[in-house]
């Protein structure tokens, strides 16, 4: 049998409480259930990501160490979609604040490549036009700063707005970029070659064939097999423009 503390210090059977207050307690707890019960489940908006800051600012707050709160604030943003109990879907994140998130965080570290992976790989890899548009853009944007070191995610990009936008001329757009810019010991032939095949996947044969015969004359391909394979690939346009 179970004992309580009486108010005179003496040990009591819980026998010994009226069974009105055993009532009580019951209702007590039964409404608060139903209450609860009763409030609407918290719905997660997608305005729940706020703007970035001023980067002058976060200078200031990462108190001299802006490469760990560029850490901070990618882990940070990566964990948003799900916050006290509230799932956020991926899609309903803004994406030009979202952008500009990944803007101020790469500003605060100019060497890491995380920010445009993620913006090249799992925010652009998000169901919504605007939003692979966005990431895209902001992609290239960055890209341009330090093409040698972020040419990865721009080819990346490329390859998105041929398969999921669809977008021949956008895909060349970005491929251009990329063998404009890029222009390293670091960068594979591959990113610099992808202008001709997109090029012919519209249908463009002249203009691939022209693609390839400069880049086979300008010296920059310099690997056998790699003058091998753009060789092999010139003589199929030339037969192909032979037989239209």
């Amino acid at each position: 049998m179970g004992y309580f503390k009486s108010i005179k210090g003496r040990d009591r059977p819980l026998s010994c409480v009226p069974l009105a207050v055993y009532i009580l307690l019951a209702v007590a707890l039964s409404g608060q259930m139903f209450f609860h019960s009763m409030q609407p489940r918290p719905v997660a908006l997608a305005d729940d990501l706020p703007n970035p800051p001023k980067i002058d600012l976060l200078n200031v707050v990462s108190l001299g160490e802006p490469v760990t709160l560029a850490k901070v604030l990618m882990l940070w943003l990566q964990a948003f979609d799900y916050q006290s109990g509230i799932s956020i879907r991926f899609m309903d994140l803004d994406p030009v604040r979202l952008s500009g998130w990944l803007e101020k965080i790469l500003e605060l570290d100019q060497k890491s490549h995380y920010p445009l992976i993620a913006a090249s790989h799992m925010y652009a890899d998000i169901p919504r036009e605007d939003t692979q548009r966005i990431m895209s853009e902001f992609v290239l944007t960055e890209f341009l700063k330090d093409p040698n070191r972020r040419w990865r995610s721009l080819g990346n990009i490329a390859i998105l707005a041929k398969h999921r936008l669809n977008d021949l001329p956008l895909a060349l757009r970005y491929a251009k970029a990329l063998a404009d810019n890029a222009t390293g010991a670091n960068v594979p032939g591959w990113a610099k070659q992808m202008q001709f095949h997109f090029l012919e996947d519209m249908g463009e044969i002249e203009a691939a064939r022209l693609f390839i015969r400069g880049l086979l004359a300008s010296g920059k391909v310099t690997l056998p097999e790699e003058i091998n394979f753009l060789n092999e690939n010139l003589e199929r346009l030339e037969q192909v423009a032979d037989k239209r």
